[in-house]
């Protein structure tokens, strides 16, 4: 068992390098789905911050609102269209 020290600390840093890609992706990919299941705001919650602030929300501010939130946490890549 010829291993020489440098090659060993080489391997050391290719493996700490990959462990960090890989956690990172698969907490990408869990937070992302976590978002989707249980989004952070709701229509309630919408209606609830409207009406502290003295404001009584009509239902097409409220969805208005609940689409800038939910297009805030879209994290698919938009899909490109092809011109003809």
């Amino acid at each position: 068992m010829d291993i020489k020290v440098w090659a060993f600390v080489i391997y050391i840093i290719l493996a700490i390098i990959v462990g960090i890609v890989l956690g990172f992706l698969v907490a990408k990919k869990y937070m992302v789905k976590y978002l989707k299941d249980n989004p952070p705001i709701t229509e309630e919650v919408v209606r609830a911050m409207m009406a502290q602030m003295g404001r009584t929300p009509s239902e097409k501010q409220v969805r208005q609102v609940m689409k800038t939130v939910n297009g805030q946490y879209q994290m698919e890549k938009p899909k490109k269209e092809k011109n003809k």
